[in-house]
C-alpha cells in the first residue's frame, strides 16, 4: 500500500458525500495504491451509516468507530493507528482541507524524499473573529515554545512511515498533533495553500474547544506558565523589598505613610497573585493526575475493512 488518508469525522453528515468522492477522485489520479481511513468520533447525526454505505461502493474505504465522542486529536491518533500505507496523509473532514492538494502534497514529499510536509495556510476562509483568535495563539504559540513550530500550519500534512511511527510513540492524554508532528524532527517541508469556508454543515470547533486545544498546546510544549510564575514573584519581592526600604526611611525621616490604602492594596496584589499561581499548578497536577491514570486516549468500538 503506497499511501494512507485519515480523516477523523464527528457529525459530517453534510459533506460527508462530496468529501470522500472528492478525496477518492484526486487519489485514483495518483496512479497509486490507496487507502482511506474514516475515523467516526462517536458521531450522532448517520455519518457512520453513510460511510459504510460509500464502503460498500468504494473498497478502499476502511472505517474505525469509535465508541464515544472522544475528540479530534484521539481521532487523529485512531487513524494513524490503522494505517498500513507508505505514505499517511492527515486532513480535516470539513472540506477545508482541499482534497486536490493531497497530489500536490505527495509529489512534494517526494521530491524532497523528506519525512513530513505541512500544508501552511496564507489565507484563511473563516469568521474575523476565529481568525484573530487563531492568528493570535499561532503567534504566541511560536514564541514561547520550547521547539520551533510552524505558524498557520494545522492537521492537514503527509508523512512517511517512518514519522507515523515516531508519533504513534507518543502515549500523552492532553496531545497537540501539529506540536507533536514538529517534536519529532525528521526532514520537514512545507507548501502554502489558502483554506476555504466549509462547504456545509456547522463548525465543530467552537471557542470553547478552541481555547482548550490551544492551552493543551502551551502547556504541552511550553515551560513559559511556570516560568511567568517564577517571574512575577520575584517581581513581588522586588516590589515588597522596595516597600521596606521606603517605609524604613519614612520612619526615621517623620513621613511615615498613613491610612489603610496602600495596605489594603498590596495584600489585594500579592492574594490575587498567589490565587493566580496555586490556580495554574493545579492546572498541571490535574494534567500531571490524567497521565498517571493512563487511560487509554480512545476505544474503538468497531473497525470496518
Amino acid at each position: 500500500m503506497k499511501l494512507s488518508v485519515v480523516i477523523p469525522l464527528f457529525n459530517e453528515s453534510a459533506v460527508l458525500s462530496l468529501l470522500i468522492n472528492e478525496v477518492h477522485h484526486n487519489l485514483i489520479t495518483l496512479g497509486e495504491a490507496f487507502e482511506i481511513v474514516c475515523v467516526d468520533d462517536g458521531s450522532t447525526d448517520d455519518t457512520l451509516q453513510q460511510l459504510l454505505k460509500m464502503k460498500a461502493e468504494k473498497p478502499e474505504l476502511k472505517v474505525v468507530s469509535l465508541s464515544r465522542n472522544f475528540g479530534l486529536q484521539a481521532a487523529i491518533a485512531a487513524g494513524l493507528e490503522y494505517t498500513i500505507g507508505e505514505f499517511v496523509v492527515v486532513m480535516d473532514g470539513d472540506m477545508q482541507d482541499p482534497p486536490e492538494l493531497i497530489k500536490e502534497l505527495y509529489q512534494k514529499v517526494q521530491e524532497t524524499k523528506g519525512d513530513v510536509v505541512s500544508a501552511v495556510r496564507s489565507e484563511r476562509g473563516e469568521k474575523l473573529s476565529k481568525r484573530f483568535y487563531i492568528n493570535i495563539f499561532h503567534k504566541i504559540f511560536r514564541n514561547i515554545s520550547d521547539e520551533q513550530q510552524l505558524e498557520q500550519a494545522g492537521n492537514f500534512c503527509i508523512m512517511s512511515r517512518k514519522a507515523v511511527s515516531a508519533i504513534l510513540k507518543f502515549t500523552e492524554h492532553n496531545r497537540y498533533f501539529p506540536g507533536i508532528r514538529n517534536f519529532i524532527g525528521f526532514q520537514h517541508d512545507t507548501i502554502i495553500y489558502d483554506r476555504p469556508e466549509r462547504a456545509d454543515g456547522t463548525a465543530k470547533m467552537s471557542s470553547k474547544k478552541l481555547f482548550s486545544l490551544a492551552a493543551d498546546a502551551i502547556y504541552s510544549f511550553s515551560k513559559w506558565p511556570i516560568k511567568l510564575c517564577l517571574y512575577l514573584g520575584l517581581l513581588g519581592v522586588v516590589v515588597f523589598l522596595v516597600a521596606i526600604v521606603y517605609t524604613l526611611i519614612s520612619k526615621f525621616t517623620g513621613l511615615a505613610p498613613t491610612g489603610w490604602s496602600s495596605t489594603f492594596l498590596a495584600i489585594s496584589f500579592f492574594g490575587s497573585v498567589q490565587l493566580t499561581f496555586l490556580g495554574l499548578i493545579g492546572e498541571y497536577v490535574y494534567r500531571i493526575y490524567k497521565e498517571v491514570q493512563k487511560r487509554p486516549v480512545y476505544l474503538v468500538k468497531e473497525v470496518y475493512e
